[in-house]
C-alpha cells in the first residue's frame, strides 16, 4: 500500500510542479509579452482539468504518508524530528499555495487584465516556487537531508 500511496503522490508532484513550470518558464512570459490575459487562461482552462485533481492527490496521500512516517502529528512541526519538520515545512507550503491560489482566484482573476498580469505572474511565480520546495522537502524526506 505504501508504494502505491507514495506513486500517486509522486505523480501528483510532476503533474503539479511540472506543469507550474511550463506556465512560469514559457506561458507566462508570452502573456506577458503580448500584454494579453488569455494566454494564461488558455492554458489554464487546459491545465487546471488535470492539476487541481493532481493536487487533491497530492494533499490526500501526502497525509496518508505524514501519518505512515510521523504517527504522531504533534510531531509534525517539531524540529526534534527531521522528517517531522520536513512535514511541517510541506504542510507550511501548502498554505502559503492555499493562500496565494485563493487570493489569485477571488481577487486577481476576476479582475484580470493587461494591467493586473504583473500582480498575476507574481502569484504563478510563488506558486512555482513553493511547489519546486515541495518537491525538494518531499526529497529531504526520502533521502535525509541534502
Amino acid at each position: 500500500m505504501f508504494y502505491t500511496i507514495l506513486a500517486l503522490h509522486l505523480l501528483g508532484a510532476a503533474i503539479w510542479t511540472g506543469g507550474h513550470l511550463v506556465l512560469a518558464f514559457t506561458v507566462l512570459p508570452r502573456a506577458l509579452r503580448a500584454g494579453d490575459p488569455r494566454v494564461l487562461t488558455d492554458f489554464e482552462a487546459g491545465y487546471e482539468r488535470i492539476g487541481i485533481p493532481a493536487l487533491l492527490v497530492q494533499v490526500a496521500t501526502g497525509l496518508w504518508l505524514a501519518l505512515y512516517l510521523v504517527p504522531d502529528w504533534r510531531d509534525w512541526f517539531s524540529a526534534a524530528d527531521p522528517v517531522g519538520a520536513a512535514v511541517g515545512v510541506k504542510l507550511a507550503l501548502l498554505a502559503a499555495t492555499a493562500a496565494l491560489a485563493l487570493n489569485a482566484r477571488f481577487r486577481v482573476i476576476p479582475r484580470l487584465s493587461a494591467e493586473t498580469l504583473p500582480l498575476m505572474g507574481w502569484h504563478i511565480r510563488g506558486v512555482t516556487l513553493f511547489s519546486v520546495l515541495f518537491v525538494l522537502a518531499g526529497a529531504f524526506i526520502r533521502t535525509g537531508g541534502l
